[in-house]
């Protein structure tokens, strides 16, 4: 297997001009753009080279990230080690053997506090050196990082574990978010003032967390706002955010909010156990002139509620102005900060303009004055950007606010496809994990036109989990390959069970399978027996494809009946009718006369009875010699 070949992630990467195709293994190598990520394949299974990614800097600023391109702005120099609180203090352990030590720079180091002070937020242990059990439970989750990076991520402001103290106490599972874990996804959900209640938003929940959904946002604004919010947490063992300000403005107008009512509003959200929450305080005064010329102006409900307040009282932000009496709140219960973008840009003629960037400086300086307070950051990206725009918008963040783990929604890279913007924004999803970061909001094919239903959450939270594992594969997250090697070898041996069942959807695969061939054979109705690449490819003595023993099945056989579930999905193809989803359900079918099947020999117990049944049929198929193929010296192309 070649093994990248380490190089300066700061340098610009050249391709060499040399011909791969006769090129030495050496040679071939030096041709790729290797940076000296790790195979995502724990055995580093099959032929390819590996990640072009950079090598893993845990400890450092760019941890798993993609090569800058040219005129990116470069990482931080400053981590949250730079932003201690007053009184505190930092000793170098150097000389210590029983430290136990952070990196910063070439130095170990942890934290003094101050006299009888007692550390509660998961950022406060990190500094002071402690390995908290939700840190090692992380580490179980993310077996490719120690407990002791857990911790030093988390002291240097790149990795937060949302945990609220109550929830915590409760049915919370600590997770983690941060550049140098796993890429996360969020799903949002919450009753509306016209759709759905708290029992129906439960539900979701458990839906959500079905599908691969790490943390829930709700986002209610209608209805029983508090019952509903204490059904969730109560009933989660994913991380919860709210945005506070939805709260705050029920049963009163917007411009009667104050100073008061805000922090009453975030300490009792806080005392129910929310793990994290949104709030929208870089958006100030001095942006709202930038928004008059935008084609959309402000598509953040926070931002547009905040930015009307402002305008009505003619003063500041008022989240902005009481940060530290909000910071105060939020350390006593260890909630996390996910600092909103107010200024998101809400269609691609606004994105990357002087508003947005503009709060996102703002951002940065609340992330500063968080981390003196020990309250755990994370921080709100961009929703509609054009694709040649998302790294310099991921790489400007990892700058401004010194490597705070990013998290973003989408960002839709067209406009144009309501009813798919689950499908537009998990291609900006991709890259944006690809280039920093390191959790996804979800959208589903309901975004700008309504409150998503169970199987909206269904289609946003696999959708993203498909942008979240394309990104992990691609910046060389060790093991992040390992089940699709596994799915790789099931269908080349034509196993189609263990093919399904490695299957993030095995359901699904399974019906739409069988939508057209019921029988588990060595070919699929795409292009029948004797045009299957994959099973012509078995059968050449020369490949090793298909010949893993761990792999190797019975002989073909009628896949069982077709659950409820598995109805129900061709159901909503809106193909078939119900007479033929009962065909296809209980297996009625005789022969290979049915209507709607595939004409090939699927039922036949050997390739010579299906020869017949397809020459009875007047099925012309070409017939490939693969003997002799199998003859072929060992090194000569095979054509």
């Amino acid at each position: 297997m070649i093994q990248p070949a380490p190089s300066d992630p700061s340098a610009s990467q050249q391709t060499s001009d040399i011909d791969i195709t006769h090129a030495s293994s050496d040679a071939f190598a030096a041709a790729l753009p290797l940076h000296g990520a790790a195979n995502p394949s724990t055995e580093a299974q099959g032929t390819t080279p590996g990640s072009f990614s950079l090598a893993a800097d845990i400890g450092g600023p760019r941890m798993y990230t993609s090569p800058d391109t040219p005129g990116m702005p470069a990482p931080s120099t400053k981590t949250a080690w730079d932003f201690l609180p007053d009184g505190w203090s930092i000793e170098d352990c150097e000389s210590d053997k029983g430290c136990r030590g952070h990196n910063k720079g070439d130095h170990a180091i942890r934290a003094i506090a101050p006299a009888g002070f007692t550390p509660i937020t998961q950022l406060e242990h990190a500094r002071l050196g402690t390995i908290t059990p939700a840190m090692r439970r992380v580490a179980e989750r993310e077996s490719h990082l120690t407990a002791e990076q857990i911790r030093d991520e988390i002291a240097a402001g790149r990795l937060i574990i949302p945990a609220n103290i109550n929830h915590l106490a409760g049915a919370l599972d600590p997770m983690a978010i941060g550049r140098a874990t796993a890429t996360k996804i969020n799903a949002n959900m919450g009753a509306s003032p016209v759709s759905s209640g708290t029992d129906e938003e439960v539900e979701k929940l458990q839906w959500a967390k079905r599908w691969g959904a790490d943390t829930v946002m709700d986002l209610s604004t209608g209805g029983d706002l508090d019952a509903c919010r204490d059904a969730i947490i109560t009933a989660s063992s994913l991380p919860i955010g709210t945005v506070p300000i939805y709260s705050m403005i029920i049963d009163r107008k917007l411009e009667d909010l104050d100073r008061d009512w805000i922090l009453e509003c975030i300490e009792h959200q806080a005392k129910q156990g929310v793990d994290y929450m949104t709030v929208h305080a870089g958006l100030k005064r001095a942006h709202i002139p930038l928004l008059r010329d935008r084609l959309i102006g402000v598509v953040s409900r926070g931002g547009s509620l905040l930015a009307k307040w402002m305008l009505h009282h003619d003063q500041e932000n008022p989240t902005y102005d009481c940060w530290d009496d909000i910071c105060e709140i939020l350390r006593r219960y260890d909630v996390s900060f996910s600092i909103g973008d107010g200024l998101r840009p809400g269609g691609l003629a606004d994105a990357t303009d002087q508003a947005q960037l503009g709060e996102l400086e703002v951002i940065g300086e609340l992330t500063e004055r968080a981390w003196r307070f020990g309250v755990q950051v994370m921080v709100e990206g961009p929703g509609h950007v054009p694709l040649d725009q998302i790294e310099f918008n991921m790489k400007l963040q990892r700058r401004r606010c010194h490597g705070a783990p990013f998290y973003v929604l989408g960002p839709l890279v067209t406009d144009i496809f309501p009813g798919y913007d689950h499908i537009t924004s998990c291609i900006g999803a991709t890259n944006a994990a690809w280039h920093g970061a390191a959790m996804l909001c979800y959208v589903t094919p309901k975004e700008h036109l309504g409150l998503p239903k169970k199987d909206d959450v269904k289609q946003g939270c696999i959708a993203y989990k498909i942008a979240a594992h394309a990104a992990d594969i691609a910046l060389g997250i060790p093991g992040s390959r390992d089940r699709d090697d596994e799915l790789t070898k099931a269908r080349a041996a034509l196993n189609w069970q263990r093919h399904f069942d490695l299957s993030f959807d095995p359901d699904t695969a399974r019906a739409l399978h069988d939508e057209d061939l019921d029988v588990d054979t060595d070919f699929c109705a795409m292009c029948g027996h004797d045009w299957c690449s994959v099973r012509i490819s078995k059968e050449i003595q020369a490949f090793a494809s298909g010949k893993d023993e761990n792999y190797d099945w019975d002989k073909p056989k009628i896949s069982d009946a077709l659950t409820d579930e598995q109805k129900a999905i061709l159901e909503q193809r809106g193909v078939l009718d119900p007479a033929e989803i009962h065909r296809l359900a209980s297996k009625t079918r005789k022969g290979m006369g049915g209507a709607g099947k595939a004409a090939c020999h699927s039922d036949a117990a050997s390739s010579d009875e299906a020869q017949q049944l397809q020459d009875a049929q007047g099925v012309a198929l070409v017939q490939l010699n693969t003997n002799e193929v199998n003859r072929l010296p060992k090194h000569d192309p095979i054509i």
